[in-house]
């Protein structure tokens, strides 16, 4: 009897204990449903009001800079501009992007032509940090595509392969040259 009754509660705690150590696989809140969505966004997809905004939260904030996000999240590139960097970013205006002929940036936004367009927003992209003194080159300054742009200062004005630098916001990982055209990698 003693060892019937030593296996039935044997029995009996070892069900309590698997029950207490199951994971959990229902969703229950809002909370856990907003740590899901983040975790499949990627690093771009935290939400965090506390620390120095990144380079793409500066993109979302802008008004000036629907266009440029559009192109970003149109390209999967979201997660590139959350990154540590540092990474300075050629950050072009909707009106700079009105400027292309028309139908272009329709056509760019296309997923067929994700890649294309990738290439462009990348185009725009610097690893480090270039800002003041140093965003001068005789060199110019290496993209992330492999290719380089060219800066010169005209009468206190930088320029950026042509593009006039009108702003500049330091972020947490790089800072943000707004520029008034949109660059484009050479061909």
């Amino acid at each position: 009897m003693i060892n019937q009754r030593n296996s039935f509660l044997l029995l009996i705690v070892s069900i309590f204990l698997v029950a207490c150590t199951a994971p959990n696989t229902e969703n229950t809140g809002a909370e856990e449903s907003s740590i899901d969505q983040a975790q499949l966004a990627g690093q771009s997809g935290v939400q965090d009001d506390v620390s120095e905004q990144n380079i793409l939260q500066i993109a979302l904030g802008s008004p000036d800079h629907s266009t440029l996000v559009a192109g970003v999240k149109a390209a999967g590139l979201q997660d590139v501009l959350t990154n540590a960097g540092p990474l300075t970013v050629f950050a072009p205006t909707n009106s700079a992007f009105e400027q292309l002929p028309e139908g272009t940036l329709d056509d760019l936004l296309k997923p067929e032509n994700k890649a294309t367009l990738a290439n462009i927003i990348t185009f725009h992209a610097a690893p480090g940090s270039y800002t003041g003194d140093n965003i001068k080159g005789v060199m110019g300054i290496g993209q992330a595509t492999g290719d380089r742009v060219e800066v010169v200062v005209k009468d206190g004005v930088t320029y950026v392969n042509d593009a006039q630098v009108i702003g500049t916001v330091k972020a947490s990982n790089g800072y943000v040259h707004i520029i008034d055209k949109v660059l484009l990698p050479p061909s």
